[in-house]
Order: structure tokens, then sequence, then C-alpha cells
């Protein structure tokens, strides 16, 4: 007869009833007692939560517990809110809860150390090489013993718990057109959130830029990518969010006109008399040439200087660079690229041309100085352009584009705000309610309104933070640094991470401009508009994560996967790589040599980690194969995306 595994549920249940009567029992047993060292998978799973709530700051307590895992929907699966009340009552003095934790502790390094002779019989009656079964009993050993502390996991982009959309955090009368065209059309609220963003980005780009401190400002344009697959009504949400847009334009075409007409027939009237003069100049004598070629050369640099203003055009759809850069000059620098479709990323990366341009997306997003050189005509620049991206594109195309030249490397992908919402065809609702035709008329009004209060600007209006919101903004870049040191959160997306406290601002001036139509730009962004842009933040961040998973930004996070699923499915606790090369071998991985990147990609994500070097045998012959551990954690269920740390200081 088969033995149970060595285990004390009593002890387990001592450990969190102790941590739900006393919440510093969670900050002094976090480092002691990892969720995998609990029999139970249940007891685990309320560890694990436990250990989150604790380190995000939120009180615990069993209702405050109870909310958290029917948030996320594990309160069922560890017993309801009754069975919290039972580990409470297990608890015979929270004083003990050191003593039962080391129970615990215990008794998972015996369940381990018989894993290993159980896993060591299994590899020598396979035939495995005595030298790599060796290797691997050491590293678990080392394991069960545990001598090395193992850092946080980082995801390799597992995506089931995205955030939401945080809809509610923009100005009423955008919110509410929102969430009214997403319930009509029957589509995630991320998509008319994002493509709201990019409309406002369109009507105040290259119009207003936010003063964070000394001579760190930020343009208030904006990159949006949505991801959704085919037949998700895309192309309905872009004419809704974008029509008003289309309206200003045609508003602006008309106040223009009239200046157009002027200017021609000025400059009509400047060239026939340039003209005029130059022949009276040529057919002089001597004694009043000079006089005559004087009136001449003032005449032609009079026509010379008359300017015909163009037509206004605030949006594009599928342009190349070359014509961006041109559009740009000629709208004062502000333009923007709508498309329910991606194809603008394979124009740019030199479908026509054979050569990718990526300096007018860079610079127009950057807000730098872009010089425009015609053949036509003399080089034009732009001092601050301010190019609008907002797409919606297919899964398809995300992970297509990392592949296309300079894109990673020339930090265009590091510009994009990401979002990879949740599908909803199949579970679409019929006969949805229309959007209010007062909701549409105040958000086309009200957007055109800002359109129309910024188009007269031509150095950009300064929005100075308060002193409060540029605490906001400090807190910000506090908690991200962190996040971007090697082995951090973001250390392996680092060009976009380094940009998210500047697109945070750049949210908040949005959100400031069109919560103070008509003289946003004469007013300080507070701390409470910080705070709503870094919700934004956070969601973006989240959906980035994803998003640079998704698009195997690199081969070796493709293989990554591969292999971590391995590791997940047999349950590896300890390997070398001989025998994970055996295990993974294929078109996807043909040679060890392709292991390589793959196992540092997994050692940085804290997967894994690599043993000291074997010895190679005295005796000669082959060298033991490398070892590696596994994270003790990779085996539990996948945790929800969690925000940054809200780091503000009291007072």
């Amino acid at each position: 007869m088969t033995r149970p595994p060595t285990h004390d549920l009593a002890a387990e249940q001592a450990v969190i009833g102790a941590a739900l009567l006393a919440p510093s029992v969670v900050a002094d047993l976090a480092a002691a007692l990892a969720p995998a060292d609990f029999y139970r998978p249940a007891h685990g799973r309320l560890w694990e939560t436990l250990c989150h709530m604790h380190s995000a700051g939120q009180p615990i307590d069993p209702i405050a517990l109870a909310a958290r895992l029917a948030e996320t929907g594990d309160l069922a699966t560890v017993g309801g809110a009754p069975y919290l009340h039972t580990l409470i009552a297990a608890v015979p003095t929270t004083a003990n809860a050191g003593h039962y934790a080391r129970i615990v502790a215990e008794h998972a390094r015996r369940r381990q150390v018989a894993d290993l002779g159980a896993y060591l019989a299994q590899r020598a009656d396979d035939g495995t090489d005595v030298a790599d079964i060796v290797a691997t009993g050491r590293a678990m050993l080392d394991q069960a013993a545990g001598t090395a502390q193992w850092p946080p996991l980082i995801p390799l982009g597992d995506h089931r718990h995205l955030p939401d959309f945080p809809g509610y955090v923009l100005p009423d009368w955008v919110a509410e057109h929102v969430y009214a065209v997403a319930e009509f059309t029957q589509t995630p609220v991320d998509l008319a959130g994002c493509i709201a963003l990019a409309a406002l980005s369109t009507a105040a780009g290259g119009r207003a830029e936010v003063e964070v401190r000394g001579s760190w400002r930020e343009p208030t344009n904006l990159f949006t990518v949505v991801v959704l697959p085919p037949g998700s009504r895309k192309s309905a949400v872009f004419a809704a969010m974008t029509g008003p847009l289309l309206a200003a334009e045609k508003a602006l075409v008309e106040r223009t006109k009239p200046a157009i007409v002027e200017a021609e027939l000025a400059a009509r009237v400047a060239g026939k008399t340039a003209e005029k003069a130059a022949i009276a100049a040529a057919n002089a004598d001597t004694s009043g040439r000079d006089t005559l070629l004087a009136e001449a050369t003032a005449a032609a640099m009079n026509a010379d200087a008359v300017t015909v203003p163009v037509l206004p055009q605030l949006v594009a759809d599928d342009v190349t660079s070359e014509e961006a850069a041109s559009l740009l000059a000629e709208q004062a620098g502000r333009l923007a690229v709508l498309s329910p479709e991606g194809g603008i990323f394979a124009t740019i990366a030199g479908r026509y041309s054979g050569t990718p341009n990526l300096e007018v997306f860079l610079k127009g997003h950057a807000g730098d100085m872009l010089r425009v050189n015609r053949r036509s005509r003399a080089p034009e620049h732009v001092e601050h352009p301010a190019l609008t991206l907002g797409l919606a594109v297919q899964p398809d195309v995300l992970r297509d584009i990392a592949d296309m030249p300079g894109f990673r490397g020339k930090g265009l992908l590091a510009r994009i705000l990401f979002s990879l919402p949740e599908n909803t065809v199949g579970r679409r609702k019929i006969g949805a309610d229309p959007v209010p035709e007062s909701v549409a008329t105040t958000y086309a009004g009200n957007l055109g309104a800002l359109v129309m209060t910024l188009a007269e600007w031509t150095d950009p209006a300064v929005l100075p933070l308060t002193p409060e919101a540029n605490e906001r903004v400090l807190d910000i870049e506090r908690a991200v640094e962190p996040r971007l040191a090697a082995g951090g959160a973001w250390g392996h997306v680092v060009d976009w991470g380094s940009k998210y406290t500047g697109a945070v601002v750049r949210l908040a001036g949005l959100i400031h401009l069109a919560e103070n139509l008509r003289d946003g730009w004469g007013k300080a962004i507070t701390a409470d508009t910080i705070d709503r842009a870094a919700l934004l933040g956070e969601y973006f961040a989240a959906h980035a994560l994803a998003a640079f998973s998704d698009m195997g930004a690199d081969k070796a996070t493709r293989n990554a996967r591969h292999v971590l699923a391995w590791i997940e499915r047999t349950t590896a606790t300890a390997f070398t790589k001989r025998e994970l090369f055996r295990a993974v071998k294929s078109n996807q991985i043909p040679t060890v040599a392709d292991l390589e990147p793959v196992l540092s990609l997994l050692e940085a994500h804290g997967h894994i980690r690599q043993l000291d070097p074997p010895e190679r045998p005295r005796t000669g012959g082959r060298p033991p194969s490398p070892s590696y551990l596994v994270h003790p954690e990779t085996h539990q269920p996948t945790a929800t995306v969690h925000p940054l740390t809200d780091t503000r200081r009291t007072a």
C-alpha cells in the first residue's frame, strides 16, 4: 500500500488562520514560506493571495480576503467564505504561527526529498546518463534544503487577467460616449476608449505640451494600437469616435477658404508686379538700370513672401513616411493617422520604397525637430512635430511588426500604448441600445470645440503641474525605476518602460484639456488628474507586457514558452540541459545552441536558476550536463496582474 505524502493539515490551517487574526504574521513569514510549501492546493492559493495583499498594502481580514478571492474567481475553490472562519477557529494562539510555519516547511522539504528518490529511480531505470542523474539529484537536494532564496516570478506574458479599460477616469462627456458606443456595437470598451484617446490626441497634439519640471516637457500626442481579430466591428467604432474630427476638419477648411482665395489673389498681383518691374529693369538704359533693378528685386521678394495657406487636414489613413512628413510640414506640425487596419506598419517598413523609414514616426512622437527635403521646393522643417497614431490591428499584424527592421531596435514599439482586449464575438447581445442622441451630440460638439480652440496656436500652449501633481509624478518615477533594473518586472521591456512616466503625463494633459475645453491652456494640471492618468498607465502597462509577449519579440520568447510548458506539464523541480533538449528538440529548437537564449530568458524571469557548472570527470569522457532548479511557484496557478504599488508618501 502506498503511503500518502508527508504533511500536516492542522499546521497549515493554523498558519493561515493566524495570518487572518494577526496580519503581521504574513510580513514575518512571507519570505520563509512559499505557496508551494502547502500540501493542500487551496491552502497554497490562500497563502499566495495573502502575500499579494500584503505586498500591495491592502488590509488583511476574512472579509477582505473573501472579496479578493471572489474577484479572482477562487473563492469557491478554496472552500468558500465559511472555510475562512474555520481556519480562524483552528488557531490555538497566533504567537505560535512561526512554529506552525516551520512544521509546514519541514513537511514540504520531506516531500521534495521523497520526490527526489522517485525521480532518480525513474531516471536510473530509463537509461539516463549517470552523470546527469547525479547532477540533477544534487540540484534537487539543494532545492529541498532551501539553500537559496528565489526572486518573484516575472510572467512570460500570460494575460488571462488583463485589466479592463478604466473609461471612468475620462471626462464625463468622453466616458459616456465610450461606454455607449461599446454597448451599441457590442465591442470591448477598450476599443472605443483607446480611439477616444487618439481623438483627443488629434485635437490637442502639437498645440499643447505639459511642463513637468525643468526642461522636461511632454507633448500631448499618443500612439495607440488595439489588437482585435477580424469581424470585431472595428470600423463602426472608428466611425463613431473619429467622425467629429472629420466634421471639425471640414469646418476648418471652410474657415480657411477665404484666406486662401485672398492669398492666391495677392500672390498673382505681386507676381505680375514683379514681372513688370523685371521687364522694366531689363529694358532700362545704363543710367537708370540700378534703380529699376533694386525695385524689381524688392517686388520679387514681396511676391515670394506671399504665403498661400493650405487646406487644413487633421486625419490621414494609410500614408507613406514621405507623405506624412510633407503633411506635417504643411499642417504646422499636426497630423493623425487613424485607421481600423494596420497597413501603415508595412508601409513604413518599406512595402513600397523597399527601405524602412521610421524617422518621421519617431520624431513625430517625441516632438523633435523634423526637416523635410523636397526636390521641387526648398527644404522645410517642423520645429515641434506632433504625430498621432490610432490603429486597430489583427493579432497576426502584432506578431509581425516585431520582426520588421528597426521597429524594436530604433524604439518605435516603445512609443506605442498597446491594448489587447478580450474579443466579444460570439457573446454579443443582439439588438443593443443605440448611442443616445444627446450623448453623441455632446461628444461631437465638445471634441469639435477642442479642435477649434487650439487650432490657431502656433507655439504649443504650456500646461504646468501643481506642486502636488509634480509629487505624484515623482511617486510614479520612484515606483517604475526598480522595475527597469535587470531582472525587474519590466527589465525585458525596458525600452517601453523607460517611456512610461512620460506617457502618463501625456494622458494627464489630454484629460486636463478635455475637462477644460476652452481655457485648459491657462490652468495647471492637478494631482487628481495625474492619479486618473496613472490608472490608465497601469492598464497600458499590463497590456504592453502581454503585447510584447504575443509579438514574440524574439525567437527566444516563443521558445521559452514552449520550454516552460514542458516544465509545467512534467512538474519538474530540476533538470539538466541535456534532458531538456531531448524532451523539446524539434524544428522550433533544432540544436542545443538554440536553448541558450531560452534558458537565459527563463532565468531572467526567475523561473529557473542554473547551479554551478559541474566538474569535468578526472577520468575524461563527457562532462555532466549543466543543471537547473525550477522556481517552486512555477507550478502554481497564474496570479492576477497587479498594478504599480502606490508609493505616495503620507504626511
